[in-house]
């Protein structure tokens, strides 16, 4: 954790920067707590200077997918079979390497039966709720790129990254 730096100079061979940081939170799965996740990850990536555009995309994100962990992954049918204890936990991991945030939001809740199908845009399990289906697709359109891992009554993990500043997302070989 912290921050590597790699040499300048190593055999004459002018090499790459990488600065690295890392995070880890966890938190009860009460919507109170997505506000708190959205400006945790705000303020972490703030260091690399991103756009207003960029800090909204990373906060509807992670909004989004805290959001999901709380309302699907631990919602009360769940929580009612599984006899919880009540330590239901959302789980946020950052990683900043160079300029690519990386974040991942697990829950160790009811888990996805058709991850396909759930990120079809509008799909919905909870209807009743006015709920719109359209988290994924708001990950996936914000985010430079999303994975969705799920396993029932095992819980779900959403890894997504973003790409900060104007520096293409592929480096060009010299």
């Amino acid at each position: 954790m912290g921050h590597k730096m790699k040499s300048n100079y190593e055999k004459g061979i002018q090499r790459e920067v990488v600065v690295k940081n890392e995070m880890q939170l966890m938190f009860d799965a009460v919507s109170v707590n997505e506000a708190f996740a959205r400006v945790a990850v705000a303020a972490f990536v703030a260091p690399l200077n991103p756009t207003l555009e960029e800090i909204s995309d990373i906060k509807t994100a992670v909004s989004e997918a805290v959001t999901n962990a709380i309302i699907h992954g631990y919602d009360a049918e769940f929580v009612r079979e599984n006899k919880s204890d009540g330590s239901n936990l959302v789980y946020l991991h950052c990683i900043i390497e160079d300029d690519v945030l990386s974040v991942e939001i697990r829950d160790k809740g009811r888990g996805i039966e058709d991850v396909e199908q759930a990120m079809e845009p509008l799909f919905t399990t909870k209807p009743e709720m006015d709920r719109s289906g359209m988290g994924f697709a708001f990950m996936e359109a914000f985010m430079d790129d999303l994975e969705v891992l799920s396993e029932l009554y095992q819980g779900t993990t959403v890894r997504m990254k973003k790409k900060l500043g104007t520096t293409p997302w592929f480096r060009k070989e010299d």
